[in-house]
């Protein structure tokens, strides 16, 4: 397969697409405040008549997410709709749709900050500080920005001896906070289900969050429809699941590794090397979400 084009906004695209799937971390924002340009083409898009969904791998509810987006800049009402992986854990924990919830007993160890507390509120559940009496966990994320997997190496040895559950609310495994990298939910639960232990994850890559951003969008054909975000391992492989394509950031996560300068021009060998090795590869590329 050619590698995918390369392209220096996505007003070069918008024809192929009617609606778009947009991350939010490193793509609309880096946690400190908004891109203006990412913002700016989100509202292109609304000009054109398209439609946008911004769907995040964010532990927090939907309602949350967009209160923080206004404070970051980015308008409650730009995106015509907000997913979250977070409203998407919620929604089973309180619906329990299907066998795997159903069998979870009610108590429940929350692993994650005070700034999560939020995924608490509204459900029949026993929030509880002791693992050891614990029906499952619930992992929103480390404690502390500074940490590493390693800091929680005790919890989740015991966490395993106890053969608990856990439901990841973020697959995401970093995310850019300002210039600094940080470990996310996925990291910890990636850590524990490659030692055995039983993890169910909610959002990117996973195919049922698309089908939730799906329903935001009745009567458009996938094949009208396309994802856009920074990661391959969530943005771009989720999409692929999902049967859309994909235009990928390559000024967010990869940035550093890319050779993305601030203009977004792109250093032409390494460019050429990652797209060689990444599987499923985006359908386009462009430097940052600009127009």
């Amino acid at each position: 397969m050619s590698s995918p084009p390369f392209h220096p906004g996505l007003a070069a695209l918008t024809d192929r697409y009617d609606a778009f799937i947009v991350d939010l971390w490193g793509v609309m924002h880096d946690g400190v405040s908004a891109f203006p340009a990412a913002v700016a083409a989100l509202e292109a898009l609304r000009a054109a008549g398209k439609r946008s969904i911004i769907l995040s791998n964010a532990p927090r509810r939907a309602d949350v997410i967009t209160a923080r987006n206004v404070e970051l800049g980015i308008p409650a009402d730009l995106p015509d709709a907000l997913m979250s992986s977070g409203e998407d854990t919620w929604q089973h924990l309180k619906t329990r749709p299907d066998a795997w919830y159903r069998a979870l007993g009610r108590r429940c160890y929350h692993l994650g900050p005070e700034r999560d507390f939020g995924m608490r509120e509204g459900l029949d559940l026993d929030f509880i500080d002791d693992l050891g009496e614990a029906d499952f966990i619930l992992n929103t994320g480390n404690l502390s920005s500074d940490d590493s997997v390693e800091v929680y190496r005790d919890f989740l040895d015991r966490a395993l001896q106890l053969k608990l559950p856990m439901i990841c609310a973020n697959p995401d495994l970093l995310v850019l906070r300002g210039e600094s990298r940080e470990i996310c939910a996925g990291a910890l639960a990636l850590d524990y289900e490659q030692k055995g232990g039983a993890v169910r994850w909610h959002g990117k890559p996973h195919p049922e969050v698309y089908r939730s951003c799906f329903a935001l969008l009745p009567g458009v054909p996938a094949a009208r429809i396309a994802a856009i975000g920074d990661s391959l391992r969530t943005d771009v492989a989720g999409a692929a699941a999902a049967g859309i394509d994909s235009i990928f950031i390559a000024g967010g996560i990869h940035g550093e590794e890319l050779g993305v300068d601030s203009e977004g021009k792109i250093d032409p060998g390494s460019y050429s090397a990652f797209v060689r090795a990444a599987e499923p590869k985006p359908t386009a590329v462009l430097p940052f979400m600009r127009w």
